[in-house]
């Protein structure tokens, strides 16, 4: 089977030859530069064998263009972070202008995806990076839109049709670009933040716009939910045709998700530390020092829980920026053998 062959295969609860697999981290020390973080990300995906390729733009890309301040550090292990946000006030929102799909950040953005088309010669699927309106609108005010929610709704609302348009935008250079799909996330649809009601209100209905914008034109579109206590049923709802979440520590396994819906998995791999009670390290992710024995029964955990259909072998999020060779190549080999039917 050819990479795409495998990930529809999966898509569609068929049988593959291999259930597929792909692991991701940030390039903190290299994502300002397109051309190097395309290189950077094909040379990983030939090098372990991945099945399809997340492109990795550095969270904040969908703010800067609209005046939120970054500190960019360009060290490995240190994305960056942001300086002072764009939003101040609720009238703000109202100041908001849409952006072309290829301006400034959001433009070399697109570069990434054009530099990985030309070095992947369409032999490895690959999927861009795409945020909800409602994070994208949290990551330019930080959580202050709680409170816009209730005292200024009309004027986030105006806010989020703006980003809306402008990720439409973006999402029409990256289909030009030639991407397999769209790994759509989102930070906010989770209990712990804020009630069902007002994500419904403030993040579904912006939601569906966006992924309108592709569903029917690419093939491998992911709905990431982050975060514990997500609102899986809801996100469920939407039109992606794979769900990615942190199944490995969240309060959600895909056993229990299993019975809630029937999309394909992407997950599977812890992509954090384990914890004691009190929030204490007590073990590094098995991406970072598992042994090939550990790794192994990592991932015979999953397939037993779930089977070997319908299933994406990834982390749960991004993984550390310091996974071992030795760990990748054991996943790799674990998963392999782990899909055969003897």
């Amino acid at each position: 089977m050819t990479r795409e062959e495998r990930i529809k295969a999966a898509l569609n609860f068929q049988e593959t030859d291999k259930i597929p697999v792909s692991i991701w981290m940030h390039y903190s020390a290299i994502d300002q530069d397109p051309l190097t973080l395309a290189k950077a990300q094909v040379e990983v995906a030939e090098k372990y064998n991945h099945d399809f390729i997340k492109l990795m733009p550095f969270g904040l890309y969908g703010v800067q263009d609209w005046g939120t301040k970054i500190h960019i550090y360009s060290t490995q292990g240190k994305p960056p972070i942001v300086a002072e946000y764009a939003i101040k006030k609720a009238d703000d929102w109202r100041k908001l202008e849409p952006l072309p799909g290829n301006y400034g950040t959001y433009g070399n953005q697109v570069l990434l995806a054009q530099y990985v088309s030309k070095l992947t010669k369409g032999e490895i699927p690959f999927i861009q990076t795409i945020f909800s309106p409602l994070t994208t609108a949290r990551k330019m005010a930080g959580d202050r839109i709680l409170l816009d929610m209730k005292e200024e709704p009309e004027a986030l609302k105006q806010g989020l049709e703006v980003i809306t348009e402008t990720t439409i935008n973006f999402i029409k250079e990256n289909i030009n670009a030639g991407v397999s799909g769209f790994f759509f996330a989102t930070q906010c649809c989770n209990s712990s933040f804020m009630t069902e009601d007002e994500y419904r209100e403030f993040g579904i209905y912006y939601d569906r716009q966006v992924i309108d914008s592709y569903k029917d034109i690419t093939y491998l579109n992911v709905g990431h939910l982050h975060g514990n206590h997500g609102m899986f049923k809801l996100f469920d709802e939407l039109d992606n045709n794979v769900i990615n979440w942190h199944d490995r520590w969240s309060d959600l396994n895909m056993g229990e998700a299993r019975k809630l819906s029937r999309k394909c998995f992407m997950g599977g791999i812890r992509e954090k530390p384990y914890w004691d009670d009190r929030g204490n390290v007590v073990k590094e992710s098995p991406l970072e020092t598992g042994s090939d024995e550990e790794i192994f029964a990592h991932v015979k955990e999953v397939i037993d829980e779930v089977g070997t259909r319908g299933l994406i072998f990834s982390p749960g999020c991004c993984a550390s920026q310091f996974v071992g060779e030795k760990q990748m190549y054991a996943l790799s080999a674990a998963v392999e053998k782990l899909s055969k039917k003897d």
